[in-house]
């Protein structure tokens, strides 16, 4: 947020986040910071944004990387598009754009 002229140096919308390993464009966060609240943090699985499948189409769970031990209170730092339900620990989990 911030990183290029189009975009604003502020959030303007706020999602909870329910995990999933569903890879599709149900559960696709579009680009979206995460915000991790629960007591004690944990570890995020994602798949960065922009990420697709070898020959194009949704990414698979194998491209996906495993953030160890974020902090409680704190966001990730990249942007993603999914947060898979196997291997993330962190909750209260919170999509920002």
């Amino acid at each position: 947020m911030g990183q290029y002229g189009n975009q604003p140096d502020f959030a303007t919308k706020a999602i909870e986040i329910t995990k999933s390993d569903t890879i599709d464009a149900s559960t696709k966060l579009n680009s979206a910071a995460i915000y991790v609240g629960g007591t004690g943090g944990g570890d995020l699985k994602v798949i960065i944004a922009g990420t697709v499948k070898a020959g194009g189409g949704f990414p698979q769970a194998t491209q996906a990387v495993t953030f160890k031990n974020i902090p409680e209170g704190s966001f990730t730092p990249v942007i993603v598009d999914y947060v898979l339900s196997t291997g993330t620990t962190a909750g209260d989990l919170v999509a920002v754009y």
